[in-house]
């Protein structure tokens, strides 16, 4: 069946192509791009086993038959579906994960397979096999893919583990990197497909993106998960809501004792008041509310008591008594004939 995004038949075209072959030829590429009734792809040491060859004999076969098919009749009289399938490459950006291209023409794994074929033995496609940095992809500008890849390299360089940053914020700072690429390119589209191109820079459950080794995109635990919730909140939250959260964002069962003891553990997050965590990005003093007394004064020096409680107040959840007690304790705090506090030491 043609899909909606090619007006050809896959199958059609590559029964004709492989038509132009021996035997031999046409069975092993059958079997090599699982093109037969089972689309399951053999190596090719599976193959020579089938046949009582060696696997660099199977090898010799299947670059004959590509070769061959090239400069066939029918692959001439085909011309329209490369450049058909050459344009619509180039309308996904260009370059693109061979994952990602295949799954836009179908689910169907026989169908995706004999579109392979088709990337494998058209002349205008050029596959970049899978490295350090990068996925499979195939490509029809040599020039286009290695800026793509050359920016997609310095954006990494210039991200840290702890940057988390929404699409579109991530998706400009691409962009800024990309020099002397076409306009007709720059959609949010094909910018995100040029971003899965990346091994190294990943998004997580939430659709936030950074680098993929961080904690903030590979999360592995009820740490890594409550740091999104709270995050993705914006504002302190209960642990008991946390794990609540986790549950359904997630779909992963959080149990509140072990949620609260995870928060607790971590110098991310900062307990705020009773049960109430903070991130500590957000500018949150870690300690008890003398810690934060003791904070506030020697980043301001001495303060009258409601200048005091007004600031706390913003660092901590609590009744205005319990900071009075604390500014009472001459341990910590002395007071001066103005009224004014300042730490004891």
């Amino acid at each position: 069946m043609a899909t909606p995004h090619i007006s050809f038949k896959p199958k059609v075209i590559v029964k004709k192509l492989l038509s132009s072959l021996p035997d031999r030829a046409r069975e092993v590429l059958i079997f090599r791009y699982g093109l037969g009734k089972d689309e399951k792809r053999l190596t090719l040491d599976a193959i020579g086993k089938k046949y009582g060859i060696t696997r660099e004999r199977v090898r010799q076969i299947e670059n004959y038959g590509i070769a061959n098919v090239r400069k066939s009749e029918e692959y001439k009289q085909e011309k329209a579906v490369f450049a058909e399938v050459e344009a619509l490459l180039h309308s996904l950006g260009g370059i693109v994960v061979e994952d990602d291209f295949l799954g836009h023409i179908s689910k169907d794994i026989s169908l995706q397979n004999h579109m392979y074929f088709l990337l494998v033995v058209g002349e205008p496609f050029k596959k970049l096999k899978e490295d350090d940095d990068f996925r499979h992809r195939w490509h029809v500008n040599e020039e286009l893919a290695k800026k793509v890849e050359e920016a997609l390299k310095k954006l990494y360089s210039n991200l840290s583990n702890q940057d988390l940053l929404p699409e579109s914020e991530m998706t400009n700072k691409f962009l800024q990197h990309l020099e002397d690429v076409s306009e007709k390119y720059k959609n949010q589209e094909v910018v995100r497909r040029w971003l899965a191109l990346s091994k190294a820079i990943g998004k997580n459950a939430l659709g936030d993106w950074g680098k993929s080794q961080s904690a903030n995109i590979k999360t592995k635990g009820v740490r890594d998960y409550a740091f999104l919730v709270i995050r993705k909140h914006g504002s302190p939250i209960h642990f008991r809501d946390v794990a609540k959260q986790i549950t359904s964002m997630f779909n992963k069962k959080a149990h509140v004792a072990t949620t609260h003891n995870e928060l607790i553990k971590d110098k991310r997050f900062v307990l705020v008041g009773r049960g109430l965590y903070a991130l500590a990005e957000w500018g949150y003093v870690p300690g008890v509310v003398r810690d934060v007394i003791k904070s506030v004064l020697v980043k301001n020096g001495a303060m009258t008591k409601e200048e005091i409680i007004d600031k706390v107040m913003k660092e901590r959840y609590v009744k205005e008594n319990t900071i009075l007690v604390n500014l009472q304790n001459p341990k910590y705090f002395k007071r001066d004939k103005d009224g004014k506090y300042s730490p004891a030491e």
